[in-house]
């Protein structure tokens, strides 16, 4: 344990320069004398480390010194060879495949091995079965969030005018569930766009100042508002038992947890009722239309006459 920290202590002076004490204890979790603890372990080890007293004080690293990463864990080397396909997505494939072949220069030999065998013995295919995005933009979408370069964009919009142009500062990209999403500063407001709904893109000679922008806890707050408000109402169901069967491979996570937490014994025999979340009525009709007569919507009386409308119109093209 301690080791691992003693080498994350090494790498954060190596990477930010100087750092306080304070600073340091913040970054690995621990109090300020396990800090100044550490710090004469690594004098003691020849580390070519020194401190400044004052506000203007902290810890660094004689300039020039650089370590070799030979304070990385078995796990944590196993782990910088598994995600080299958004890399590539991204434009960066040569440059991973270099900065990995680098690593693997400087690891030990029993580490060398286990980085090895990791890509021949673990593949993550990230993009989705049916709805691979097509994303002819995202390296020039990358290229401009690197070098803080403003964008001029024709986009495709789920609502109407479907396309509209946009001038965009971007913050930053995000991989989900296998597509691939622009964070980006419009005219008024930071907003969220899906790079395969970029039509056109121009990269302007323009630079702006990025701000101090978290993109984490920004992506974080809107998943979080985006889950809130599609799933905006309920409905009542009733569904077989192998409607119940099915549900984890046809609906959400939320809607299988709902059943679980609500479910009680139908009306008819062996059939479970619930309340579910539900989207729209359009969107919620089409969801549930994929379990067919496994489920039965009791109320709201929209939803049902929806369903009930939708069934009656697929019925009449194969009479």
């Amino acid at each position: 344990m301690r080791a691992s920290r003693l080498v994350s202590l090494l790498l954060l002076l190596q990477t930010r320069g100087r750092m306080t004490a304070q600073e340091l204890a913040t970054e690995l979790e621990v109090s300020i004398r396990t800090v100044y603890r550490d710090v004469d372990a690594l004098h003691a080890a020849g580390i070519p480390l020194y401190g400044n007293a004052g506000p203007a004080g902290g810890y660094q690293l004689l300039g020039g010194y650089r370590s070799k990463l030979t304070g990385l864990t078995s796990d944590e080397a196993e782990s910088l060879f598994l995600m080299p396909g958004p890399a590539a997505e991204l434009g960066l494939g040569s440059v991973v495949a270099a900065a990995q072949l680098k690593m693997v220069a400087a690891l030990p030999e029993e580490l060398r091995d286990r980085a090895g065998r990791i890509t021949s013995r673990f593949h993550l295919d990230t993009p989705g079965w049916y709805q691979a995005d097509e994303t002819p933009h995202l390296a020039a979408v990358a290229g401009a969030v690197w070098n803080q370069r403003v964008i001029d964009v024709r986009y495709r919009r789920w609502k109407a005018p479907r396309e509209v142009t946009r001038t965009l500062r971007p913050y930053g990209v995000v991989l989900k569930a296998g597509r691939w999403y622009l964070v980006a500063q419009g005219s008024t407001t930071v907003s969220t766009y899906r790079v395969s709904a970029i039509l056109d893109l121009e990269v302007s000679t323009e630079t702006f100042e990025r701000p101090d922008f978290d993109l984490v806890a920004y992506w974080k707050s809107y998943v979080e508002e985006f889950l809130s408000w599609r799933m905006r109402g309920t409905a009542t169901v009733e569904l077989s038992p192998r409607g119940v069967e099915r549900l984890p491979d046809i609906l959400s996570a939320e809607t299988v947890r709902a059943v679980a937490d609500t479910g009680e014994p139908g009306t008819r025999p062996q059939w479970t009722r619930a309340v579910i979340p539900v989207e729209s009525p359009d969107h919620t009709v089409s969801d549930l239309l994929r379990l067919g007569a496994d489920i039965e919507i009791i109320e709201p009386p929209e939803l049902r006459q929806l369903f009930a409308k939708t069934v009656t119109e697929l019925a009449g093209l194969y009479t």
